[in-house]
């Protein structure tokens, strides 16, 4: 078993969930209910703080992939300066953590917006009061997120694998190996 930050032991499936609304009272809810789902979470009230948070905040992204711990991002679309979907395009033109998934949440059940949201990479859009059967579906976004990049790992270590495999040279070529010698 792994240990969250306050030390108790987690299980290793443990999601964190960045959380991002100016509402106190949705982010409070949103909170609650990722938590009740088990998830690890971080809020924050502005998408300038999520971009701060996610090392974003200047036009470059320099920063190591190993340092996000993020699983996903869940946003409000209708904030004031920088709305939700703004901080959409900044993680999916990101290279470092465009592969994280980014829900949208909003009380308008605008048509255009949501194409619009689904269209730049959104993994869902919330209608809000989010409820706690709306969390329970995203576990599979993150899952699926987990799974290609796991495959994506794999089909390059195979790779380097294979180039390392076609290197070495025919085994009709190689000295063959005495036999009947002990190793101590």
């Amino acid at each position: 078993m792994a240990r969250n930050e306050s030390g108790d032991e987690a299980s290793t499936s443990e999601f964190h969930v960045l959380a991002v609304d100016d509402s106190v009272l949705d982010r409070k809810l949103i909170e609650k209910l990722l938590k009740i789902s088990s998830y690890r979470v971080t809020t924050v009230d502005s998408v300038r703080k999520a971009l701060q948070f996610l090392g974003l905040e200047d036009d470059e992204d320099d920063l190591n992939v190993d340092n996000i711990q993020v699983n996903m991002i869940i946003t409000d679309y209708c904030m004031p300066g920088m709305t939700g979907y703004d901080l959409l395009r900044r993680v999916k033109e990101s290279s470092v953590v465009k592969d994280i998934p980014v829900v949208i949440m909003s009380s308008e059940n605008v048509e255009s917006r949501i194409s619009r949201c689904m269209s730049e990479g959104a993994e869902e859009f919330l209608l809000k009061p989010v409820q706690l059967s709306d969390v329970k579906k995203l576990r599979s976004h993150i899952l699926n997120k987990g799974r290609s990049r796991d495959q994506q790992s794999t089909s390059s270590s195979n790779n380097k694998r294979k180039t390392m495999t076609d290197s070495l040279s025919p085994p009709a070529e190689r000295r063959p190996r005495p036999s009947g010698l002990t190793v101590s």
